[in-house]
């Protein structure tokens, strides 16, 4: 029978740990005197590792409550069997770390990158002088993730296959392709979660908000929903509308704009659902009406949409690139994830010399592409600019009262501006 054997701990002090780091550091420059961090079996409790390039160190059963590990860079680093109760990771980069068995009881991960990460049930054990193992106990076993704080995370591709994460908070998470079978995400929060293509056979999601979350392609064989709320939901891409061909309405909009309105009609698409187009690209859709219209996944890059209302639209995932949305009405549109680089979005000039400017206000925009857009003038009060990529953008004379920019990649004329307003503030 293997036996439980409790771990004895070296307890590190902040300059410890600092002087190790920066030798971790040096290795990562390629500079002489350069040694790989390995923290195994160390108290980090408490310390302040924040901002620090630590990929690929070893953190293998640390003790690292209440640790300090903000915007950290964690890519590679090993965590297996580690306590991370309630340390702060938010913005931390963990991609394809391993956190096998780790406990991450009440942490903060909001904005973490978990990209392809392991979050499975792990053991820590060793061989004794006759070969038998011997497990080393320190409450490792399942990774642990009550209560812990992981909106915004990507956590695409990660594997949590029997996690416990009760009363989790996944809001607006990216969990495409996440592996979640037999996990216990009871009373967990995923609203507006994208876990498209997600395994959850066998996970409990009793008692769980799901409330607009993207759960198209998702394996969800003897998955226990009691009790959960699916409100909104995406569950899967609809069959053919039986009563009106969506290709044809949209062929005669683009014969109506492309001659003027000579021919063809003007469609009125509003609250239709429009998944099973896939593509639009570089289609004529001018003054398109569709307002809390369905466009999950669409492609429409080089689309034509200038002076379209889209209010209201679900266009999470979708691919705008180089569209030409001048003057378009995307207030209160869900635009997660979306790609608009290189996107026109600035003001739309029409009869007597009028400007009509393009409206974001409201909108959900975490984590979409909007590099190289330009978006002069547009109006972007209440805007979520959350983890949005907005590098090389034109932002001139627009209006981002109340706007949400929390981890945004900002141009260095904003950032400086924002920088500025904070410094300012007299509270």
């Amino acid at each position: 029978m293997s036996a439980v054997r409790r771990i004895s701990f070296s307890k590190l002090s902040q300059k410890d740990a600092s002087a190790a780091i920066a030798r971790h550091e040096m290795l990562f420059a390629g500079r002489i005197g350069g040694a790989r961090a390995v923290f195994a079996f160390c108290d980090l409790s408490g310390l302040d590792l924040s901002g620090r390039n630590l990929s690929d160190a070893d953190f293998t059963g640390a003790l690292m409550e209440e640790t300090n590990l903000q915007g950290a860079r964690l890519d590679s680093a090993s965590f297996f069997g580690a306590d991370l109760r309630r340390a702060n990771l938010a913005g931390a980069t963990m991609r394809r770390s391993d956190m096998r068995g780790a406990s991450l009881r009440g942490a903060n991960l909001i904005g973490a990158d978990l990209y392809e990460a392991d979050l499975r049930e792990g053991t820590i054990a060793e061989k004794d002088r006759f070969g038998n193992l011997r497990v080393m106990q320190h409450d490792v076993g399942p990774s642990e993730l009550p209560d812990a704080l992981m909106s915004s995370a990507n956590l695409e591709r990660a594997k949590l296959s029997g996690a416990l994460a009760v009363r989790a908070d996944f809001t607006d998470a990216i969990m495409r392709s996440c592996k979640l079978t037999r996990a216990n995400l009871r009373q967990a929060k995923l609203t507006g979660a994208n876990l498209e293509n997600a395994d959850l056979s066998g996970c409990v999601l009793a008692g769980a908000d799901l409330s607009g979350a993207i759960l198209v392609g998702a394996q969800m064989t003897n998955t226990i929903l009691d009790g959960a709320n699916m409100t909104g939901a995406l569950l899967k891409n609809p069959d053919a509308a039986p009563n009106f061909s969506l290709p044809d309405i949209l062929n005669a909009h683009s014969r109506w704009a492309e001659t003027d309105g000579r021919e063809g009609t003007p469609a009125d698409l509003t609250g239709a659902d429009l998944r099973e187009l896939k593509s639009l690209a570089h289609r004529q859709l001018t003054a398109l009406i569709a307002p809390g219209a369905m466009l999950y996944g669409l492609d429409l890059s080089g689309a034509s949409l200038q002076g379209s209302n889209l209010s209201g639209a679900d266009l999470r995932s979708v691919r705008l690139a180089g569209a030409d949305l001048r003057g378009a009405n995307l207030s209160g549109a869900k635009l997660g994830n979306a790609n608009l680089h290189d996107a026109k979005l600035g003001p739309l000039l029409i009869s007597d010399q009028r400007l009509l400017p393009a409206r974001l206000d409201s909108a959900n925009a975490r984590y979409a592409d909007f590099r190289g857009a330009d978006m002069s003038r547009a109006r972007l009060n209440e805007i979520d600019l959350s983890y949005a990529n907005l590098l090389g953008a034109d932002l001139r004379d627009c209006e981002l009262g109340g706007a949400i920019l929390g981890g945004a990649k900002l141009p260095p004329m904003i950032a400086e501006a924002m920088a500025s307003m904070a410094t300012s503030d007299p509270r």
